[in-house]
């Protein structure tokens, strides 16, 4: 299996957010990148560095006024006399359909939908080449490879068309999805994270053509709090094409692959002919936020079971925070997936 990953993602660092109302050191730490880089490494797979693709795919997702934001907001800021060393709002809009403001704090709060994923000076270039490394897994897909992996941090699938949150700024997955559709006329996505992959289901939840599953707990106490509900099934032309699976706190790995053959029966009902996969290991027992305490042997066992789907496939990775297994968990996930598809 090929990989993706560039440097320049590493140079995104964000110190703190807010947890209930409390300063915290910020998850998303850059050390992730080393462990990951292990993980993958001990599944035999060599890393190749991205090419640097341009606006056009991450402009098919996410909307030019967005794009200029996450561009051009730090300098901004830091002309604002006391300005904190990071972007990070303090108001937001009841609602968005009203007037866009000029104001760098307004925009921030517009285009931000928390505190959690603070923009300073390498943000965005760290988010382009995360997303440019999707963009290369897709392209080695759709050239005739099974399945790519594409390192992704920051990770993406909190991110909606024009707005950034969770940690999230470019919306990997759904980058990758599209690249994908210039070839593939359905694509499905199957979000496996900790957490509702909400911005992917905002991006395509009006649409037929890619279909949008996550597996994830149960968000009634948990970020993103506002999405996530079984209830949630698209609308207009994509009513029905959206399916959400939240799942009992602390459930561990049976219910997750339970959850995962109700998962495999929608996709194949949807004949995808290409899948992403967005890969979140925080899902473990022993991850910071790990509210489903899957283990290493789940992941593999998940990735066994993903890749009897028998479809070109794209992981993308999306969260898993700093623990003694991280790379473990990756390694297990992709030589359980290997393991099924071959090389």
């Amino acid at each position: 299996m090929k990989a993706f990953y560039a440097n320049e993602q590493k140079r995104h660092e964000p110190k703190a957010y807010l947890s209930s109302g409390t300063a915290r050191p910020h998850p998303e730490k850059p050390e992730r990148v080393e462990r990951l880089l292990a993980g993958a490494s001990s599944a035999g797979l060599a890393v190749e560095r991205p090419k640097n693709h341009g606006l056009g795919p991450i402009a098919a997702v996410h909307s030019p006024e967005y794009l200029d934001f996450l561009e051009h907001i730090f300098a901004r800021w830091q002309r604002i006399e006391g300005a904190s060393a990071e972007v990070i709002p303090n108001i937001h809009p009841v609602t968005r359909n009203g007037s866009y403001p000029a104001s760098a704090v307004g925009q921030a709060g517009y285009h931000m939908a928390d505190t959690v994923c603070p923009i300073s000076t390498e943000t965005w270039n760290s988010a382009l080449w995360s997303a440019w490394s999707a963009v290369e897994a897709a392209e080695a897909v759709k050239a005739g490879a099974p399945s790519a992996y594409a390192l992704c941090r920051p990770p993406g699938h909190h991110a909606f068309a024009d707005v950034a949150g969770g940690f999230c700024f470019i919306n990997n997955s759904a980058v990758a999805a599209l690249a994908l559709r210039r070839s593939a006329a359905r694509v499905a996505i199957l979000d496996v994270d900790l957490h509702h992959g909400n911005g992917t289901q905002g991006i395509f939840y009006a649409r037929p053509d890619v279909l949008t599953v996550s597996l994830h707990a149960d968000p009634v106490c948990l970020y993103p709090f506002f999405w996530g509900y079984a209830g949630e099934r698209g609308e207009g032309a994509g009513l029905g094409y959206n399916l959400n699976l939240p799942l009992p706190h602390k459930s561990g790995d049976a219910a997750f692959l339970e959850a995962l053959a109700i998962a495999f029966r929608r996709i194949r009902a949807f004949a995808p002919e290409a899948l992403v996969v967005a890969l979140g290991l925080d899902a473990f027992e022993g991850d910071p936020f790990g509210g489903l305490s899957v283990t290493t042997v789940g992941f593999s066992r998940i990735g066994e079971a993903i890749a009897g789907l028998d479809l070109p496939t794209v992981i993308v990775q999306e969260g898993g925070y700093l623990c003694d297994a991280l790379g473990d968990n990756l390694t297990a996930f992709l030589t359980g997936f290997g393991g099924r598809r071959g090389p």
